[in-house]
């Protein structure tokens, strides 16, 4: 984005986050995707004169779990709603003592351990390798960081997200593994949504709620689920808070983002333009247009 454009900015709610109050002029509008359906339809209004696009990750209602969400039709219906910014939020367990239920932590690195879904928009006929050494937005953390704290929201800025398969949540092993590793949350969310964004050249930040201590805890045995739905629900609140809070941050933004997201695909694309499936370039009209349409 360059010049005078006014951001958009994209919500994509987790559990627990299935709507945002408080928005004018809105409506629920089905967008299509060339990669399939996305969650659910896209609810387009404004904040304080901002425009926001919102969707649920899982669909209202819930009904998707993460491995049935299609990640790719996500990401492709926000960029063709115009979205520039993406705010994830997402419900995890904590890895650390230090890290009770009711943290926000922004983190700023994953480590995928998911099998089962579609990892990029590129492939056969079309490849692209995008980096991934820094795959949040640190002008978007930065933002999240600074709201949450003038709220009073209480959370860390950085941090190691494990994505795992699930449903299923973790072994005692295996949560223990992750431990080892120095993780500081787990969730089932945010990868591949945090590599799709950035080969959509999109500003992605990930708000990661702590639900519960995942199953390496002393304490997690004697957790109920009426605990972590209550939890659940005031982080839901919290999160909501906290977008508000950062809306007339990221409004401020008039020019391109100084890290640098918009231009993820600027030396990604590795096939020739004589080799390439046109039939896979007619798809990736949002998410690399600019790049393609330049004979990049």
């Amino acid at each position: 984005m360059s010049g005078e454009a006014q951001p958009v900015i994209g919500i994509i709610g987790g559990s627990g986050l299935y709507d945002i109050d408080g928005l004018t002029d809105t409506r629920w509008e089905k967008v299509m995707s060339p990669f399939g359906s996305p969650s659910d339809e896209l609810l387009f209004g404004t904040y304080a004169g901002q425009p926001l696009v919102f969707l649920p990750r899982h669909g209202r209602g819930h009904r998707l779990s993460p491995t049935d969400v299609n990640y790719r039709a996500n990401i492709d219906a926000l960029k063709r709603a115009g979205v520039t910014e993406v705010l994830s939020v997402s419900a995890v367990g904590s890895l650390k003592p230090e890290l009770p239920p009711g943290t926000f932590v922004l983190v700023d690195q994953f480590i995928d351990r998911t099998i089962a879904r579609e990892k990029s928009f590129f492939g056969p006929g079309l490849v692209a390798h995008v980096s991934m050494a820094h795959p949040v937005c640190r002008r978007l953390q930065g933002l999240l960081a600074s709201a949450a704290g003038d709220i009073g929201i209480a959370h860390q800025s950085g941090g190691t997200y494990l994505a795992m398969e699930g449903p299923q949540f973790s072994t005692l092993a295996e949560s223990n593994l992750y431990r080892s590793w120095g993780c500081d949350v787990i969730g089932m969310t945010n990868m591949p949504e945090a590599k799709l964004a950035r080969e959509a050249e999109l500003c992605y930040a990930s708000v990661s709620m702590v639900t519960d201590y995942d199953c390496w805890h002393d304490e997690h045995d004697h957790v109920t689920v009426e605990q972590v739905v209550k939890v659940l629900l005031a982080n839901a609140a919290r999160a909501r808070e906290l977008i508000k809070a950062v809306v007339p941050r990221l409004s401020q933004r008039r020019d391109a983002c100084d890290a640098g997201c918009q231009h993820a695909l600027d030396n990604a694309i590795i096939t020739q333009p004589d080799a390439r499936d046109r039939g896979i370039e007619k798809k990736l009209d949002a998410v690399a247009g600019r790049v393609l349409g330049a004979g990049a």
